[in-house]
């Protein structure tokens, strides 16, 4: 779904939208990618265009990424499922700087791979190991515009501004 279509939505619903679509996505993505970069860079990592570090950095953002889901899963996500959102301003200022960082990997994850671009010769796994970036990458950047442009903004706007005002006839 698009980011339109929560704006709207308790924050209960989205919470739990966010947990399983992206949270337990990313929890399955990094562990088969890590694998996938340890075989292309073991089998050609001499060659100029292999992504050599690439493994090695995939593992560092899946550290990163967990413990960053652990403190929404168990610290941010349930103050705001209980509508305490004015009280976790700090709370969100944190995750909105990890956020950040996590756009600074998958800049470097841009780096390392020449922008996801294959040889012409790329073998399956290498193939594969793209393709699972690619959608890795545009999940996550879906998920902290999620939870950035609706769910932090929502949190921390007050009461009374709803996130589209009512029109009347409509």
């Amino acid at each position: 779904m698009s980011t339109q279509d929560w704006r709207d939505a308790p924050a209960v619903e989205l919470i739990a939208h966010i947990l399983s679509r992206f949270h337990d996505r990313h929890r399955e993505q990094l562990p088969e990618l890590i694998r996938l970069a340890q075989r292309v860079e073991t089998v050609h990592g001499d060659r100029p265009d292999c992504p050599n570090g690439l493994a090695s950095h995939l593992a560092v953002m899946q550290q990163e990424l967990l413990s960053h889901m652990q403190k929404e899963e168990q610290v941010l996500f349930p103050m705001l499922a209980r509508g305490m959102g004015a009280m976790a301003a700090a709370p969100i200022t944190v995750m909105r700087m990890e956020h950040d960082d996590h756009g600074a990997a998958l800049q470097r994850l841009a780096e390392l791979t020449g922008g996801l671009t294959l040889p012409a010769e790329a073998c399956n796994t290498w193939r594969a190991l793209y393709d699972g970036l690619q959608a890795f990458c545009d999940d996550l950047q879906a998920h902290i515009e999620l939870e950035n442009d609706v769910l932090f903004e929502n949190a921390v706007r007050p009461a009374a501004q709803p996130a589209h005002p009512a029109h009347p006839g409509h």
